[in-house]
């Protein structure tokens, strides 16, 4: 195979520790346009464009700024300025907490900044309900649990969630695992202690 018809193997996950990289990060159209090409990606940025409603010259410098911080990278082929762009992995992560002040910041930022980008998807997805298959209506899921739980017992139900999703995300780079009826379905995980318990 030439260069060109090589296959991208996607990292798992990128970890980001510096503070300008998770500022960066923080922006909800470099979100977006990560989410875009983590999807269905490479896309060049004039294609980009047109899918998150940017102007090209917003996608561009959005895409130069990933790929400084390595989110984002140019991908084989293209022409002329057209030059496709693909994440290069699968996920983000970034620290739970740090020492660094600065990073603490910018790490708590980043955190609020994705979950404002997941509650603006989970309001367009609770919008467009009504155009999905009644069997897709029942079979989604929308609510909430309190549990009273030790920190290792949090961390445990985690890593078992985990282990239940692993099977189906195998999937995602193998499109022939995939049973016929299936569509992508996005599933947040948040646990955080309640303090108006």
């Amino acid at each position: 195979m030439t260069e060109q018809e090589q296959p991208h193997e996607q990292r798992h996950s990128i970890e980001l520790t510096d503070p300008r990289a998770l500022r960066a990060y923080a922006h909800p159209t470099r979100m977006t346009l990560v989410g875009l090409l983590r999807k269905s990606g490479p896309y060049t940025a004039t294609q980009a464009a047109e899918l998150v409603g940017e102007s090209v010259a917003s996608c561009s410098y959005h895409l130069r700024m990933l790929a400084k911080y390595g989110l984002v990278e140019q991908a084989p082929g293209g022409k002329g300025r057209e030059k496709p762009w693909r994440a290069t992995a699968r996920f983000t992560e970034w620290p739970e907490r740090s020492e660094d002040a600065a990073v603490a910041q910018a790490a708590d930022a980043l955190s609020a900044a994705v979950a404002e980008h997941y509650f603006q998807r989970v309001v367009r997805a609770i919008e467009n309900r009504h155009t999905l298959p009644a069997e897709w209506r029942e079979a989604e899921e929308f609510g909430d649990t309190l549990l009273h739980l030790t920190p290792e017992e949090l961390t445990g139900l985690g890593q078992r969630i985990d282990e239940l999703m692993r099977p189906y995300e195998e999937r995602e780079n193998d499109p022939a695992q995939r049973p016929e009826g299936a569509r992508p379905v996005g599933i947040l995980r948040i646990a955080f202690v309640d303090r108006e318990e």
